[in-house]
């Protein structure tokens, strides 16, 4: 289990609002977490640059991962920039006029469907290690926005649709049916897809069981993980096993500090923060979920009471009711907890509103920023 031991609160003073913040310490113990599965169980991990972009990290995360997965052209030439080592290239639909690119920079490519791969199959012959997304049709995804497998699913083919006479050349085979699971819903995804691929898994090179791996999470069964990884190699002659987290990359190793400008009243306090849900944390409204704050309590478990919105001119830029031990006060700064995955790679300059700083906590207590946005984001955007 890791230890975290957060030490925002030590430097608040120096934090710049909005801002998200990396410690370094907590990350480093997460990327030894998930060295430590692919040395146990023979996998290798990536990082999913779809949940963790922070490139500014990639000079600690790079010493401890195999390499990155993309889902497009952009992905991956940043991991090609920024990270290096291998880089895993998978998109629903790849254009024309940006597949060479994506050959030259991958070292795998997962096509979404044989079509795409008969279209593209003289390009990547020779150059690259070419692989199917399938669909198992089973997933313990809890929210249908975010599940791959459910009903009438763009992402993966179902064995109804599987084109075995098309294989030749086809070295892996690539499913994702997770999301912020343990591995008891990786063994009985795994099941499915055994029953419905196996008899073409020992043609192949490789198998990525994608992401949704809630590894660094503290009641994760990390030794039934590395078993599971373990088990299916062994069945199947020490095949090669990719896993892509990205949530658990950055689980809990940062923040979004924010700060109070006003307090209202109208039923109610409510204070409005220099930062957005609709903004900042995106998915605080699409999931939705309750971003978790610092020191605070839900509506009426602490003395104190009140409703955090955003400053933007949307009426349901609101973060949530939550309780203090005593009134916010304006100019306070506020914690959001668990803001470094997801958050940055989705937040946009809506309504003008400012993107948040970026921030690192060195392991040496040093805090740096080590990127700020201005005017002419948001101009760029537009």
């Amino acid at each position: 289990m890791i230890k975290r031991d957060s030490k925002i609160e030590n430097i608040l003073d120096q934090i710049p609002t909005p801002c998200y913040i990396l410690e370094e310490e907590l990350f480093e113990q997460n990327l030894k977490l998930l060295q430590y599965v692919g040395k146990e169980s023979g996998a290798k991990i990536l990082l999913a640059l779809k949940g963790y972009a922070f490139y500014e990290s990639f000079g600690l995360a790079k010493t401890y991962l195999d390499g990155c997965c993309a889902s497009g052209l952009y992905e991956a030439m940043l991991a090609n920039e920024e990270f290096g080592k291998e880089i895993h290239t998978f998109s629903p639909a790849f254009k024309e006029d940006e597949i060479d690119e994506i050959i030259k920079l991958s070292t795998h490519i997962s096509f979404n469907s044989f079509s795409q791969y008969k279209k593209y199959k003289k390009k990547t012959k020779d150059r690259v290690s070419s692989g199917i997304r399938v669909n198992p049709e089973s997933s313990f995804a809890t929210a249908k926005l975010y599940n791959p497998c459910a009903l009438n699913s763009r992402l993966g083919v179902i064995i109804s649709e599987f084109e075995p006479e098309f294989l030749d050349g086809i070295e892996g085979l690539h499913f994702h049916a997770l999301c912020e699971q343990n591995a008891d819903a990786l063994e009985i995804v795994l099941k499915s897809f055994e029953e419905k691929f196996g008899k073409f898994i020992s043609k192949m090179k490789w198998i990525n069981f994608g992401g949704g791996h809630h590894i660094t999470r503290d009641d994760y069964d990390v030794r039934k993980l590395i078993a599971i990884i373990k088990n299916f190699k062994k069945r199947y002659n020490n095949i090669e096993v990719f896993l892509e987290p990205g949530e658990a990359v950055g689980w809990r190793s940062g923040v979004l500090v924010a700060t109070v400008l006003d307090k209202i009243v109208n039923g109610m306090d409510i204070a409005i923060l220099d930062t957005s849900a609709e903004a900042h944390m995106p998915d605080t409204i699409i999931m939705p979920y309750r971003a978790e704050i610092r020191n605070a309590g839900l509506k009426g478990e602490k003395r104190y009471t009140l409703r955090l919105g955003g400053n933007s001119c949307l009426s349901g830029d609101i973060m949530g009711d939550y309780s203090f031990d005593e009134p916010l006060e304006i100019g306070q700064k506020i914690i959001f907890e668990d803001q470094m995955h997801y958050s940055i790679v989705k937040n946009t300059t809506f309504n003008g509103i400012k993107l948040p700083s970026l921030g690192i906590l060195r392991k040496n207590g040093k805090f740096e920023i080590v990127k700020k946005f201005n005017y002419s984001d948001y101009k760029r955007r537009n």
